[in-house]
């Protein structure tokens, strides 16, 4: 019973900033495509804020409830907001900025997220203002963490996320069509690595790092 109630307080407080975190992430790909020339996220319709046009059933709802269920990190991601690479005007340049958007995005929320824990809760904490406060801070505190775990995630060089897709931006344009080569690989590859328990190793000492910076 009492996990069943942790659970249901676990996913009140983890599920808006999940949402909007891996939502915006996702849009400001398409926005800074369109900056550049690519209008295909926008007339596909994804240049909103509304969760039904981004939401994968699996990695947005069910992927971050189980792993709140087993009390490990929590990571989702949305449907990828389509972009036509090779409409973009500043070329490979291009494609980095866009991929960078994401991550980006993600740290800008994770600061913001910090900052209004920092100022603005002490201004709510007054007499009569903890049912508001207490729940918000445990949001915020939430937004933090997996705005910096989307962040740093998404930034591991490997194809198809955004760090591959800054790399082969950044390579020479015959060691970038060999790294690309990997692509239909990559979820398999990244699989293995997070099996194994290999990119924990990367990754997480820079997530603690930037978490606790932060907060």
């Amino acid at each position: 019973m009492n996990t069943a109630v942790e659970f249901i307080r676990d996913v009140s407080i983890w599920a808006v900033p999940t949402v909007f975190a891996i939502i915006a992430h996702e849009v400001m790909h398409g926005v800074v495509a369109r900056w550049l020339g690519d209008d295909t996220a926008e007339r596909a319709g994804r240049l909103t804020l509304n969760p039904v046009s981004h939401i994968d059933p699996f990695g947005t709802i069910i992927l971050p409830a189980f792993l709140l269920f087993l009390r490990l990190p929590v990571f989702g991601y949305a449907r990828p907001v389509p972009v036509n690479f090779s409409r973009l005007r500043n070329g490979r340049t291009g494609m980095i900025e866009v991929a960078a958007a994401g991550p980006l995005t993600n740290f800008a929320l994770a600061i913001a997220s910090a900052l209004a824990l920092r100022f603005a809760m002490p201004m709510l904490a007054g007499p009569g203002n903890h049912s508001i406060s207490l729940p918000l801070a445990y949001m915020l505190h939430a937004s933090v963490i997996i705005n910096v775990v989307l962040a740093v995630f998404n930034l591991f060089p490997l194809l198809p996320l955004d760090g591959g897709r800054v790399v082969a931006g950044l390579l020479p344009l015959p060691a970038a069509r060999v790294f690309a080569r990997l692509e239909p690989y990559g979820f398999l590859i990244l699989l293995l690595l997070l099996y194994t328990n290999s990119i924990d190793v990367v990754i997480n000492p820079v997530i603690r790092a930037i978490a606790r910076m932060l907060l």
